[in-house]
């Protein structure tokens, strides 16, 4: 039995010694995740598109934006040129109910989006979104967050405001889609 004992720690001690120095910091590899993401970013970079990960502000008081560009309804789902890069569907927002932007921003200055969906269930909530920027198009797809446990929303409505950095974008005329399942909403946006 000793010898099984002293086997053991002749083992466990280099084991330790050499995963604690020369362990890579950071997540683990996750082979699958982590191929997926190189796939999809090699996919939408030679599509022409470049992603922004935004996230998303619950606000607090229900203030509108100012500003006021004239929002209009657009067909529902991912554009069919996006939709054929990504490698997985995005998950959409039932419907937007209501956006609030103003028509132009300065380079300097972020672009805040006000809006309001309805979610696709209980069990998620808005995290964010991605800003999809190819040529004078934007494409703006919400993101969604799992609830951890049995924990469910209050209501299947989110308000939140949506804030594009300084200096994502580069001057010129956009048309903005923000997309949801049952129907999108778009608008023209001037960047100066």
């Amino acid at each position: 039995m000793k010898w099984i004992v002293l086997a053991i720690l002749l083992l466990i001690v280099p084991y330790t010694f050499l995963t604690l120095r020369y362990r890579k910091p950071g997540p683990a590899f996750q082979p699958y995740e982590d191929m997926k993401n190189r796939v999809n970013v090699s996919r939408l970079l030679s599509a022409g598109y470049q992603r922004i990960p935004i996230i998303a502000q619950r606000p607090a008081d229900g203030g509108r934006i100012n500003g006021g560009a004239a929002i209009s309804a657009a067909a529902g789902g991912i554009p069919t040129d996006l939709r054929s890069t990504l490698v997985e569907p995005l998950l959409l927002p039932t419907e937007i109910t209501t956006v609030s932007a103003a028509p132009s921003v300065s380079t300097l200055q972020p672009y805040v989006i006000q809006l309001a969906c309805a979610l696709p269930d209980d069990k998620q909530q808005l995290g964010g979104a991605d800003l999809y920027v190819r040529g004078d198009q934007l494409v703006l797809a919400p993101t969604f967050e799992r609830i951890a446990a049995d924990l469910l929303t209050r209501s299947r409505q989110a308000a939140v405001l949506i804030t594009i950095p300084a200096g994502a974008l580069k001057a010129g005329h956009y048309t903005v889609t923000l997309v949801a399942e049952r129907a999108s909403r778009t608008w023209a946006l001037d960047v100066r």
